[in-house]
């Protein structure tokens, strides 16, 4: 295991990128088990507020994002520098995406359905920073060999099909297949090829007179989202614990 950790991630100049993975996930965590704790009135932790005002964590997690952001790249990829720097950009990185529903709608929306959002967002953040650390590169570079790198033509045309395939996944309404279809680019031929999304600018612009796609585009929208709906939920509410009952509340999930 050592051999393999200094093979593929310290030689290569990757142990930043882990350690900011490892200090975002672990920051995320434990950034929520103590906002739970706050919730349910138990342990030592309290809100933090200053005249009146309530401090969010995303203003620490701010100015650590910037700091461990510029530090890490004055510092390079190699060095103790570059890997304290990587810690603290990931633990900023995690204060502030756990707060990432807040930021989009300009509300306390941590607790409500809205929040679940910060959720979304942190889990597909350490997805395609894992796909990066393990050697994924964007629109399929890394499938290609050397001598295909060195090809011009062979390379340019490689980055314009997967591109257009993430593209046209992205005009469908298929958001989170267009991202990780920019890394994994099978995925996005899928979300290429099918139906769009109800409501997406692919439906508005070629489903308007067609009856039929636009009935199955619905027909096929809705089972998807029947079908997968409550099993992200119930992933989000074992992280997030949007469901857990909150003492004098009756289980309610507004803010606190």
């Amino acid at each position: 295991m050592g051999h393999w950790f200094s093979r593929n991630i310290v030689e290569p100049g990757k142990l930043p990128l882990f350690l900011a993975l490892t200090a975002f996930v672990v920051t995320f965590l434990v950034t929520r088990t103590i906002t739970r704790l706050i919730r349910a009135g138990k342990g030592p932790f309290r809100n933090v507020s200053s005249g009146g005002l309530h401090i969010h964590h995303v203003v620490p997690g701010v100015v650590l994002s910037v700091l461990g952001g510029f530090g890490a790249v004055a510092s390079g990829r190699h060095g103790v520098e570059a890997a304290g720097f990587a810690v603290v950009f990931g633990v900023g990185a995690g204060l502030v995406l756990d707060e990432f529903a807040l930021i989009l709608h300009l509300d306390d929306v941590y607790w409500t359905d809205a929040g679940r959002k910060s959720v979304e967002a942190v889990v597909l953040t350490a997805t395609l920073v894992l796909l990066v650390l393990t050697g994924f590169s964007p629109l399929g570079v890394n499938d290609m060999s050397a001598q295909e790198r060195q090809d011009r033509t062979t390379f340019i045309l490689t980055l314009a099909v997967n591109f257009l395939f993430v593209l046209m996944t992205l005009v469908k309404g298929k958001i989170r297949l267009a991202v990780f279809g920019t890394f994994v680019p099978f995925i996005a031929i899928i979300g290429a090829v099918r139906l769009a999304r109800p409501g997406s600018w692919w439906a508005r612009r070629f489903y308007s007179r067609r009856h039929r796609a636009r009935a199955r585009s619905r027909i096929r929208a809705y089972r998807h989202d029947k079908r997968w709906t409550r099993v992200r939920r119930r992933f989000q509410d074992l992280i997030g614990g949007f469901q857990e009952r909150v003492p004098g509340r009756g289980g309610s999930t507004s803010s606190s």
